[in-house]
């Protein structure tokens, strides 16, 4: 091995027993534009291109279950037609989770976001409850391409003690695009008179979004690096004379990093060596509460808004308020992951969307949904970064993709659950599909604390405590 890694290695090594004896995180720095850059650099690409599919999968989704109804597709079909996405996800998400970590990543992703996109101008020429379903379901297997392919993407390409705050930016990305996708939506429906216009848009998004990972994100290695945590900015100086001092130091960074790769640095025990560990289970169990929760909106948010008297401009606003906190707080929000732990923001993300699930179907006026709206949307800023930091520990080497496969297949679960029991639920009430969202979003959140509450506190709380810190030059 080179003598400059081997001097690299033995500063690191240096920096680990330092922090250990201050046991105290260092103040962070700030970073210039340049250095952010530097930092985020791999990820920037495709980050861009979450932004640019979720601006046309935000101009849909306030006009989807309007436009559905307006072609005769009743409530309780209306729920079937939005379960079959999840449902095609359910079959597709695993499969194309497993390929993605024996294959290259950028293909996949690319095929998967140009299917999206044809998928989406179906309903434009076939009209009906079928062609609706077999659009959802192709856009849901398509869709199952791309995410499990762009989720490890982003964990292997991202160092361990940074992942909360990468997942942080890429929530961020998607609730950017969700916040101006229904603005453009709402303006080019009115402009264009008609939803016609939403679908192309969608369609068209989706593909610009292909073109941009195709062009510029670079093909990562699968699994984990080397490079498992992010450098420090200064290397103390060793004299290379001292030979035998030289190689007890090397030999005792190869078993440092050895040890790092299997566990992840600072984490004292063995990393996952299975898919099914207490982390990544949790952590699929919450997913699929939240899931479960959020596809409740999806079938009658626009509706129960109708209800109350709102028009469609009211209703697009509040799909981009909701990603407004999204957008503000998930970057922070991740950076307090890397520095506090999972738990306790799972808890707080948690408990607000199960309340805010509550308390809609009290709402007199549309206008007393927007306080709401909010509390819920920043706890779902707090709890997507905590969320996937966890699914991240609880990946085992080279397995990131099948692991984030799994967990979007078990958020799936929730999400066709919940659109087939929230149409019928609709069809009586249009309060009960809520109250039963807010009720499956509480039961997931306290079986996943007691199934791996101690593993997330523990685990990932000595991560935080035993961080290196760096040597001042």
């Amino acid at each position: 091995m080179p003598r400059l890694q081997r001097l690299a290695r033995i500063t690191h090594r240096l920096r680990s027993v330092r922090g250990r004896w201050v046991g105290r995180a260092p103040r962070p720095r700030r970073l210039s534009p340049a250095g952010w850059l530097a930092r985020w650099g791999p990820i920037v690409p495709l980050l861009g291109a979450e932004f640019i599919a979720w601006v046309g999968f935000g101009a849909l989704l306030p006009v989807m279950p309007l436009y559905f109804t307006q072609h005769g597709v009743d409530l309780a079909t209306l729920g079937v037609i939005v379960a079959a996405w999840p449902a095609a996800r359910l079959v597709g998400e695993p499969i194309f989770g497993w390929l993605a970590d024996r294959t290259s990543r950028v293909p996949i992703m690319v095929g998967g976001l140009v299917v999206t996109g044809l998928a989406l101008a179906i309903p434009l020429v076939f009209i009906g409850a079928g062609p609706f379903l077999v659009m959802r379901a192709l856009a849901g297997f398509a869709t199952a391409a791309y995410d499990p392919a762009a989720r490890g993407y982003l964990t292997d390409a991202t160092p361990t003690d940074r992942r909360g705050e990468a997942f942080g930016l890429y929530g961020a990305a998607q609730m950017g695009g969700l916040m101006l996708g229904p603005a453009i939506g709402g303006l080019g429906a009115a402009a264009f008179g008609g939803f016609e216009f939403v679908f192309v848009f969608g369609a068209v998004g989706t593909l610009v979004a292909a073109l941009a990972v195709a062009l510029r994100v670079p093909e990562q290695p699968v699994g984990p690096t080397r490079a498992r945590h992010s450098p420090g900015h200064d290397l103390a100086e060793f004299p290379i004379e001292a030979p035998v001092v030289y190689e007890h130091a090397a030999d005792d960074v190869e078993r440092d990093i050895e040890r790092d790769i299997e566990t992840g640095p600072g984490i004292g025990s063995v990393a996952p060596r299975s898919l099914w560990n207490r982390l990544l289970v949790a952590a699929l169990v919450l997913n699929l509460g939240s899931y479960f929760a959020g596809a409740t909106y999806e079938v009658i948010w626009s509706l129960y808004l109708e209800s109350k008297g709102a028009g469609l401009d009211f209703i697009g606003f509040t799909f981009a308020l909701f990603g407004l906190p999204v957008l503000l707080f998930s970057p922070i929000a991740g950076r307090w992951v890397d520095r506090q732990g999972s738990y306790g923001f799972l808890v707080i993300g948690g408990v607000s969307a199960a309340v805010a699930s509550v308390l809609y179907p009290f709402i007199a006026l549309p206008v007393q949904a927007v306080p709401i709206l909010v509390v819920e949307a920043t706890g779902f800023a707090l709890l997507n970064p905590a969320l996937y930091a966890v699914v991240a520990a609880g990946s085992p080497r080279g397995r990131s993709s099948t692991a984030q496969g799994l967990y979007g297949a078990a958020g799936t679960v929730g999400t066709i659950v919940a659109s087939i029991a929230a149409g019928s639920l609709a069809a009586i009430d249009l309060r009960f599909p809520f109250w039963v969202g807010g009720a499956g979003m509480t039961v997931c959140l306290v079986a996943c604390l007691l199934i791996g509450g101690p593993a997330i506190r523990g685990r990932l709380g000595r991560d935080r405590r035993r961080r290196p810190l760096a040597i001042p030059g």
